[in-house]
């Protein structure tokens, strides 16, 4: 089971905030770092110093860091059109030296585009956008070279673009979300993973087992989905640490045991092996709130990785 980080920065955080966590988790052999797209802080906090847009943060970061993959869970499809998002993706892309990966949503969160001026169509609208841009930003990056691509849809239309720039390996495609019936066909059709954010294991179990039928009624080897998870994490070398870092992200330890991974390494390898039985999960993103905690994300690489490696 390999395990990712994965962090929240419209609670607040700078890039340089960002940077120290992608670097810890890239000296402790963690297998990617990912982030958020939002552009809004949620609940009680003051989200100083305010959003950073993901795609910013990760061409940063494709320049500063070396080796870790980098990635979103999710950007929303409401924020951009998916020609400029196929650009951007595809140049973040080369400047890492092909260690992108990426998570497209459709977009939920009504307030952030509120505060920012975004439109925020109708549920079903949202979907059918997000729909499209899956077509337009792989068909994009799939057309060969020298060829050009056009699209005719609902929302998005395309004629003969050049399809540039390409990226610099072939992007995996996250997708996800607990719909019961468009979600697992986008699934099928698109994803080269599928991500449950925060679920409980039945809950996943029943999603995942819904996208394998909707690959097996296209023809599509459900094998070659990877099936992760996130889960926010409060782990320590006892109770006490536990309880302390449970308190620095506004959570209670009994809540987090039955909603995330909280414990000793003992306890969440035990849970995590009950994951794995359940829903045959091989990627875990651990949900790390507290970015000043660098010692929590070491810890973890240093007492649980190496478990679940064995």
């Amino acid at each position: 089971m390999e395990l990712r980080i994965f962090t929240e920065p419209q609670q607040g955080a700078s890039y340089d905030d960002l940077l120290a966590v992608a670097r810890t988790a890239e000296a402790a052999g963690y297998g990617a770092f990912f982030r958020s797209d939002h552009y809004l802080k949620m609940g009680d906090v003051d989200g100083l110093p305010g959003p950073t847009d993901a795609w910013i943060t990760l061409a940063g970061l494709a320049r500063d860091t070396e080796r870790i993959r980098l990635g979103t869970l999710m950007t929303a499809a409401t924020f951009r059109h998916p020609g400029p998002l196929a650009i951007s993706v595809a140049q973040v892309d080369q400047m890492s030296g092909g260690r992108v990966e990426f998570g497209l949503g459709a977009g939920w969160y009504e307030e952030e585009h509120t505060a920012y001026g975004l439109p925020f169509p109708p549920t079903g609208e949202r979907f059918e956008r997000y729909a499209e841009q899956l077509e337009v930003v792989t068909g994009l990056w799939n057309t060969p070279p020298g060829e050009t691509y056009s699209f005719e849809g609902k929302h998005y239309r395309l004629t003969d673009s050049p399809a540039l720039p390409k990226p610099a390996h072939r992007i995996p495609v996250l997708i996800g979300g607990l719909g019961p019936r468009r979600t697992p066909a986008l699934a099928a059709r698109h994803a080269d993973e599928f991500n449950l954010p925060f679920a409980d294991a039945e809950t996943a179990a029943q999603q995942f087992a819904r996208v394998e039928a909707a690959c097996e009624a296209i023809g599509r080897d459900p094998g070659e989905i990877t099936r992760s998870v996130a889960l926010v994490v409060a782990i320590g070398r006892d109770d006490a640490e536990v309880a302390r870092r449970a308190a620095a992200i506004g959570r209670e330890v009994d809540e987090l045991k039955r909603n995330g991974l909280a414990g000793t390494p003992a306890e969440v390898v035990d849970r995590l092996g009950q994951w794995r039985e359940r829903t045959a999960v091989t990627r875990v993103y651990l949900q790390v709130l507290d970015l000043a905690d660098l010692d929590h994300v070491e810890f973890v690489a240093a007492e649980v990785a190496p478990q679940l490696r064995s």
